[in-house]
């Protein structure tokens, strides 16, 4: 999450930098005495005018205070070492996983350079640059079999710059019958990024989203969805939100939303836990702080996830929340059917997602008993794995998914069954997967 001007997430090329610097640790500068006491004493300033809770922000400073009394950060040299120490104090007391110390000397340097409309372009460019490499955090679309949209989203990006790729991949996915939202490596960033997608998923009428309580300015702030977005909404679409322990900030903001508004189905695990925006401020020449200065109200529950996260509909292991959710898209689909045709059409993808989750061993004995030939249709065998081949064309492997129907590797739109009598295998039955089927006799000899 942010403030109204300054994301949670710091940007892709301050990140660079901080890889730089990383890089450069041997010529970077010790603390000293001085300089440790002036970053504590700038820290305590921001937390006392800024943070959310006044009282939270007392007992900081005082734990601050009474660490540095007993000496705890005197023999600190590492720069680095001293902004972990400090993060870790700080969390310590508040339990808010926002709150850190930085140290980012070239970032700050490069912010207290940039004093003309020139370097202020020139700053913002690079800026833009850097969201424009990671896509504005749109990592990958794609519809997935079954006809159900598949968004992997890693930020919410400032709508003034991602605003346009948002709405290209909102449209994209508004044929799709299901929507899967990934949000298990999507670590915040802004509100009104989360405001423009989630009004997609929404009639044109004003949904209220959030609140937020905003200490330094005592005031109150809402968000809704909008009530005009370019292109084609999604209101009554099964979504699906993956999560992890990596979501956080905004991603969390996102996914307890449209958990509470019953608009969503969440798959994975529960989320990092942090609810307060705020942003980054300048504590000295080479460090910076990361203060909380809101928190979020939800207008249904009165609160929010703050330490706590947001737990899933669904628990299962992150590696396999995109599984589980396409599976559940798919059933949940084929219970709204009336039509056969179009209950195949979701079912057919089921089976091959169901056999790679939990694949089916048949017994080289076993195996065998399938080898022949079906009239235009050819079964042979080669080092334990069988095969497919119709006529002349191409040679598929083939993987059971029952103890008599197989699948073709390469091949999604067909699958075969063996059709027994007692012992004997008699047919080879070709399955396809708009539900029609063929059937082809072994040949005896």
């Amino acid at each position: 999450m942010k403030t109204a001007n300054t994301l949670t997430l710091i940007p892709l090329f301050i990140f660079l930098l901080s890889i730089h610097l990383t890089l450069a640790q041997e010529n970077t500068a010790p603390l000293t005495s001085q300089e440790r006491q002036t970053v504590l004493d700038s820290i305590a300033s921001k937390l006392d005018q800024n943070y959310v809770f006044p009282k939270m922000a007392t007992q900081m400073i005082e734990s601050l205070r009474s660490k540095q009394q007993k000496g705890k950060y005197k023999k600190v040299r590492d720069p680095q070492e001293f902004a972990s120490l400090l993060t870790t104090d700080l969390q310590a007391v508040s339990k808010d996983k926002h709150l850190r110390v930085s140290f980012e000397p070239q970032q700050i340097a490069e912010q207290q350079q940039t004093v003309t409309p020139e370097d202020s372009i020139a700053y913002l460019n690079r800026y833009i640059a850097s969201l424009k490499r990671n896509n504005f955090g749109f990592k990958e679309l794609k519809i997935l079999e079954g006809n159900i949209g598949y968004l992997d989203l890693r930020g919410f990006s400032n709508v003034e710059y991602g605003g346009e790729t948002a709405v290209s991949a909102m449209n994209f996915l508004s044929n799709t019958d299901a929507i899967i939202i990934d949000l298990r490596n999507n670590g915040g960033g802004s509100p009104a990024m989360i405001q423009l997608i989630t009004s997609y998923l929404f009639h044109s009428d004003p949904v209220h989203l959030n609140n937020f309580y905003w200490r330094p300015s005592d005031a109150n702030s809402q968000t809704w969805t909008l009530p005009h977005v370019p292109g084609q909404r999604s209101p009554d679409t099964p979504v699906y939100v993956l999560t992890s322990p990596s979501t956080f900030s905004a991603a969390e903001e996102f996914s307890y939303n449209l958990k509470n508004l019953e608009r969503a189905t969440l798959v994975g695990k529960t989320t990092g836990g942090g609810a307060h925006p705020g942003g980054a401020v300048t504590a000295t020449d080479r460090f910076t702080i990361w203060v909380p200065t809101g928190r979020a109200i939800n207008p249904i529950t009165n609160t929010n996830w703050e330490g706590t996260g947001v737990s899933p509909h669904i628990e299962v292991p992150v590696q396999e929340a995109l599984e589980v959710a396409h599976i559940n898209a798919l059933e949940t689909l084929i219970e709204q059917q009336t039509d056969d045709a179009a209950k195949a059409f979701y079912n057919w993808p089921i089976t091959r997602l169901k056999t790679q989750k939990n694949p089916v061993q048949l017994d080289a004995a076993t195996l065998q008993t399938f080898v022949g030939s079906y009239g235009p249709r050819k079964i042979s065998m080669e080092n334990g794995t069988l095969f497919y081949q119709r006529n002349k064309g191409t040679k598929y492997e083939l993987y059971p998914f029952s103890d008599h129907e197989f699948m073709l590797k390469g091949l999604d739109s067909f699958r075969i069954r063996f059709v027994s009598e007692g012992d004997q295998i008699i047919a080879l039955q070709g399955l396809y997967s708009n539900g029609r089927t063929d059937k082809n006799p072994k040949d005896k000899g």
